[in-house]
């Protein structure tokens, strides 16, 4: 007796949740398949800029902005400046504080200052060339020359001990020849530079008659 055949193998069926599975993954392989060339170029060529373009966002948040570090260069050197005009400014006040003779002489030049200016003012030239005395050299002058020499540090300082002694030299020269009009504008320009010289050499609120 023939043996008889072997059973056939019955198929396993598929779970729903398998045949989804596979139906949608048929359908994506389907769908890029059938998409154009020239869309699928343009997606990635998206893609690679939207890339591109975070990653540029990234390194620019990443390193400094060069203004903020421009600021911090300006703010490192105005804090040096700081620094060194305060040390100057005590330096300069410790001259001053020490330099009582000094200020003794600059006191004299103001008081003589003013009385040779009512002087000039009443046309009293007589008087104004007494006050003054013969020239330059005399004493009080070389005093107050003094006292500008140690006092004096700046650029300034020293440009209005110049032009106080070159218009002290035409008020000298101006009552000697007698002349009014002259001798006026010549007392102006000295009083002008010597105030000037003591605000620059901090000196305001320190001499009397300013």
């Amino acid at each position: 007796m023939p043996p008889s055949p072997l059973p056939l193998a019955t198929p396993v069926s598929s779970s729903p949740s398998s045949a989804l599975a596979l139906a949608a993954s048929t359908a994506v392989r389907s769908a890029i398949a059938s998409t154009p060339p020239s869309v699928t170029a343009a997606v990635g060529r998206r893609e690679l800029g939207l890339s591109a373009c975070f990653t540029a966002l990234t390194l620019s948040l990443a390193r400094p902005a060069p203004a903020a570090v421009l600021e911090a260069d300006d703010d490192l050197e105005l804090l040096e400046k700081v620094k060194k005009d305060r040390k100057k400014r005590l330096e300069k006040q410790g001259v001053i504080s020490s330099s009582l003779k000094e200020k003794g002489h600059l006191q004299e030049v103001i008081y003589k200052l003013s009385k040779v200016g009512q002087a000039i003012e009443n046309n009293d030239l007589d008087a104004a060339s007494s006050l003054l005395g013969p020239s330059t050299t005399v004493e009080w002058v070389q005093n107050v020359n003094a006292a500008f020499s140690k006092l004096s540090s700046s650029p300034e300082e020293k440009t209005e001990v110049d032009n106080f002694n070159s218009s002290l030299a035409s008020l000298f020269a101006s009552v000697g020849d007698r002349d009014v009009g002259s001798s006026k504008l010549a007392f102006v320009s000295s009083a002008s530079a010597l105030e000037k010289w003591v605000e620059f050499a901090g000196l305001v609120g320190q001499l009397k008659g300013l």
